[in-house]
């Protein structure tokens, strides 16, 4: 069994005691061995054979970063790393070097720790984007703590924000013999997966569990055991992966969320159909894992 899900693990030594030294920031973002992450709109760079992330000294960006906007994201393999954005708007940079690519696809096809990499800088790259202004007091954010906050630049306000993490759900139930997967009309056709949601305020992650299946099966679970987590930059959340036993099994779909919900056998999901969740989500493990029960 692998030892953790896509785009996790602790490969970044994120030295949050230097997030408030902009004297070493400043310095670490100019030293020789100092790496960049480019992000092209929510893309990162890529190439070789097999697949792995570009990383870029100083001189190779030197004309696309502005030092205020660097994004600081931990020492990886004892090198400073920092993350930047690239405007979509203008044409993918760096075509030597190799191509922009979106995560959910190559995410399974690069190193472990390069994915890890690659996902905490699109995370926090959009998170940027998306909190130009102060939410209390309407007035503009500047980032702080290398890119790791961002501060009101109203001197009345002054609020600090942080970027946000969105805790999910993700959870295979199973009666023993069969477990219940369901499928969203948007997906491609026979696509089934393992039931999902975000937590609610005031709500445990147990509870969110047995709410979200009720909510969209109508199938009650009892027992619920952790499995693993997936940090999910797509944009901001984790998600949290359970077994959950079974104690009934009529299906009804209350909430309307799926297309469809159906008990499968091992045997079903052995034959090809239906199709399973891509190999980079946790929704495929927690499959795999419960498969591998009786192998």
């Amino acid at each position: 069994m692998q030892d953790q899900n896509v785009f996790a693990g602790a490969f970044v030594e994120r030295s949050g005691e230097r997030r408030k030294d902009p004297e070493w920031l400043s310095r670490a973002a100019r030293s020789a061995d100092c790496r960049f992450v480019p992000v092209w709109g929510d893309r990162c760079l890529v190439g070789g054979e097999p697949p792995h992330a570009i990383l870029l000294d100083r001189a190779r960006v030197e004309s696309l970063v502005d030092d205020d906007h660097l994004i600081f994201l931990g020492l990886f393999h004892d090198r400073p790393a920092f993350a930047f954005s690239v405007d979509k708007d203008q044409p993918p940079p760096f075509a030597e070097f190799g191509e922009f690519h979106d995560l959910r696809f190559i995410g399974t096809t690069l190193p472990p720790d390069e994915a890890n990499l690659a996902a905490h800088a699109r995370a926090l790259v959009l998170w940027h984007a998306s909190q130009s202004f102060c939410g209390a007091c309407g007035s503009a954010a500047r980032p702080e703590a290398g890119g790791n906050a961002r501060t009101c630049v109203n001197t009345d306000c002054g609020r600090v924000i942080f970027p946000r993490v969105d805790p999910a759900i993700i959870v295979l139930v199973s009666d023993g013999e069969r477990c219940l997967l369901g499928r969203q009309a948007s997906w491609p056709e026979d696509r089934y997966s393992t039931i999902a949601g975000f937590a609610e305020p005031g709500e445990s992650l147990e509870d969110a569990v047995r709410r979200e299946v009720y909510e969209e099966t109508n199938v009650y679970v009892g027992d619920v055991h952790y499995h693993s987590s997936q940090p999910w930059p797509f944009p901001s959340s984790l998600m949290i992966g359970f077994i959950a036993h079974a104690i009934s099994s009529e299906i009804r779909l209350n909430d309307a969320e799926l297309e469809d919900a159906r008990w499968f056998t091992r045997e079903d999901l052995r034959s090809g159909s239906p199709k399973l969740p891509f190999r980079i989500s946790i929704a495929r493990r927690l499959v795999d894992c419960w498969l591998d029960l009786r192998d």
